[in-house]
C-alpha cells in the first residue's frame, strides 16, 4: 500500500471542498485529510479515490461519499475517548476517521466476506484496535454497552429500539431514517431511558440496512 506526495495532495483538495460544502468540525477535516482513502477501494479507483463520490465495494455496498462521512461524524460531536458503535462497517473507512478522532470504535458488519476482507485490512493499516464484529445490526453489540454515540451508515426503515437502549443518557444516534431512494437524516438525543430528542438533518441515499445475523464477537 503506497500513499504517495500525489494522493497527499489530492486528500488536500477533498478537505478544500468539503470545508466548502460546509464541513466545519477541525478535527474531522484532519482526520479525512490523514487517511488514504484510496487504500479502501479497488487499485482501479485510484485516480478517483479523492473525488467526493460513493464508489461500489464488495457484497453489494458501497464506501460512502466524503462528504456524507464527514457530515455524520460532525453531527456526532466527538469527545477523545468518547465509545463509538457504528453500524454498517463495510469498506473501514468510516471506522478510520472515528478512530483517528480518539473515539474507541466497534464497528458491525452483516457481510460476512465484507467483514473478514475490511477486518484484515484494517489491521494491516494499524487500525487493529478498531473492534469489529460480525452480525446484525439492529441488535446492537449489547456486550460492550453502553455507548456514548452510536452511528448507523445505511439506510434504516424503522427506529431501532434496540440500539437505543444500548445508548448512555445523553448521547447522540445519528440515522438516516426511511425506506426507498431517499432518507432523512437525523440526530437522536437520548434524554432518559423512555425519552428522546429528534433533530432532522436533510435528505442522503443509502444502502439498506439489513438484519439477519447474530453478533458474533
Amino acid at each position: 500500500m503506497i500513499d504517495n506526495y500525489r494522493h497527499r495532495g489530492l486528500r488536500q483538495k477533498l478537505v478544500a471542498e468539503l470545508k466548502k460544502k460546509g464541513i466545519r468540525d477541525q478535527r474531522v477535516l484532519a482526520a479525512i485529510g490523514s487517511i488514504p482513502r484510496h487504500f479502501f477501494l479497488d487499485k482501479a479507483f485510484d485516480t478517483w479515490a479523492y473525488k467526493d463520490m460513493a464508489f461500489p465495494i464488495d457484497a453489494g455496498q458501497t464506501i460512502s461519499q466524503p462528504y456524507t462521512v464527514a457530515f455524520q461524524t460532525e453531527l456526532l460531536e466527538l469527545q477523545p475517548r468518547d465509545k463509538v458503535l457504528e453500524i454498517g462497517t463495510g469498506s473501514g473507512y468510516q471506522a478510520t476517521v472515528l478512530s483517528q478522532m480518539g473515539c474507541k470504535v466497534y464497528s458491525i458488519e452483516r457481510q460476512k466476506t465484507l467483514f473478514e476482507k475490511t477486518s484484515q485490512k484494517l489491521i494491516q493499516m494499524g487500525y487493529g484496535r478498531i473492534r469489529t464484529l460480525y452480525g446484525d445490526g439492529f441488535a446492537g453489540a449489547p456486550r460492550f454497552a453502553p455507548y456514548d454515540k452510536i452511528l448507523i451508515t445505511a439506510a434504516a426503515p424503522f427506529f431501532p429500539s434496540k440500539l437505543f437502549a444500548q445508548l448512555k443518557v445523553g448521547g447522540y444516534l445519528v440515522i438516516p431514517e426511511g425506506e426507498g431512494e431517499v432518507q432523512q437524516m437525523k440526530r437522536i438525543t437520548k434524554l432518559s431511558e423512555t425519552q428522546k430528542k429528534e433533530e432532522h438533518f436533510g435528505s442522503f441515499s443509502f444502502v439498506p440496512m439489513l438484519s439477519g445475523t447474530s453478533v458474533r464477537v
